[in-house]
């Protein structure tokens, strides 16, 4: 049996803990699976680069070995800001994309961290593939490479070779995917325990704060959306609101379909969903109670769409996300039924 050979590509501006994340919980994986009596070799890992220095976001200097083949290529991610000018950065990068497409066209399978997509896509990996990244970027990574299937709510996603993961932490949760294909599920677990790392998680929806993402220049979706949010708990109707901003029902579909890429009543149920994170999160409500009191008569149909939106029912969303000691919210009702 031989080792699974790991790269990490590091370059300029990477985020060092981008670079170490995954050979180190391969680590704790090597000797989990070795104290279960696991016959193996460890895994393989290295930081490779086509440079002979690399200096990493905030100044870190890294230590990086020449290019080397391997099974495995993982590139992280970088320090990125909305309002980063993101061609002068990658135009810099000019030998790691060259690397990455080099490795891809060996048959060498490609991961890439975070923000790491927008290496893998500068260098044509994301072409005709599904592909996510965090859910702070995904809208500007699907406009600068309109050949991706965006998947924005997902954590991982795999595509003939391809992996791209969500933000940041999603790093392990690729790590976790690789030990459970690798070792098998009892060692991914157990490294998952040791390592306090959620195994569980399916989406990255929960995490996302509307209040963060880049607000595009859409002033009648705009208006329609403030609208919806004064009135979450109304039962929707097309006909009156198309009414109130004196357009039909249909004129009322085209335009804010064509500037928000959804229809007023897909974007209804997310903001009833982020209103009800909230309140799992602040208040002793009853699931009962906060599905009525946005609309929903059957609490089962809420959960069911509560929980195609977080990837969690709203009862384990609470438990997930609720600080611990949190004191509900002055008014709100007792949570003495179903949670």
């Amino acid at each position: 049996m031989t080792a699974l050979r790991l790269g990490v590509l590091a370059y300029p501006g990477c985020f060092a803990s981008e670079v170490f994340g995954v050979p180190d919980l391969l680590l704790m994986a090597d000797r989990i699976a070795a104290a279960a009596g696991a016959v193996r070799p460890p895994y393989e890992v290295s930081v490779l680069s086509p440079r002979r220095r690399v200096i990493a976001a905030g100044g870190t200097a890294l230590d990086v070995s020449a290019l080397r083949p391997v099974d495995v290529l993982v590139v992280p991610g970088f320090a990125f800001s909305p309002g980063e000018d993101l061609d002068a950065f990658l135009a810099e990068l000019g030998p790691e994309l060259a690397a990455i497409g080099e490795h891809a066209a060996a048959g060498v399978a490609v991961v890439s961290i975070c923000v790491g997509a927008f290496l893998l896509g500068e260098a044509g990996l994301l072409d005709g593939r599904e592909a996510t990244t965090s859910w702070l970027f995904a809208d500007r990574l699907a406009g600068r490479y309109p050949l991706v299937g965006l998947r924005p709510e997902r954590l991982v996603v795999t595509d003939r070779g391809v992996t791209t993961t969500a933000a940041f932490s999603a790093m392990y949760d690729f790590a976790l995917q690789l030990i459970r294909e690798h070792d098998g599920p009892g060692v991914a677990r157990s490294t998952a325990r040791v390592a306090l790392v959620d195994d569980a998680r399916s989406s990255q929806d929960p995490y996302v704060d509307p209040a963060l993402l880049p607000t595009p220049g859409a002033a009648f979706s705009s208006a329609v959306k403030r609208r919806l949010d004064q009135q979450l708990g109304a039962r929707y109707d097309l006909v009156a609101l198309a009414a109130e901003f004196r357009v039909s029902p249909r004129t009322l579909l085209r335009r804010f379909g064509a500037e928000a890429g959804q229809s007023p009543l897909a974007y209804l149920h997310i903001a009833r969903v982020r209103r009800a994170r909230f309140l799992l999160e602040t208040t002793d409500r009853t699931v009962s109670a906060i599905a009525a009191a946005l609309g929903y008569t059957d609490p089962d149909a809420f959960a069911a769409l509560f929980a195609r939106h977080t990837g969690r029912g709203p009862r384990d969303y609470r438990t997930a996300f609720r600080p611990a000691g949190v004191r509900p919210v002055i008014g709100a009702p007792p949570d003495r039924g179903i949670t």
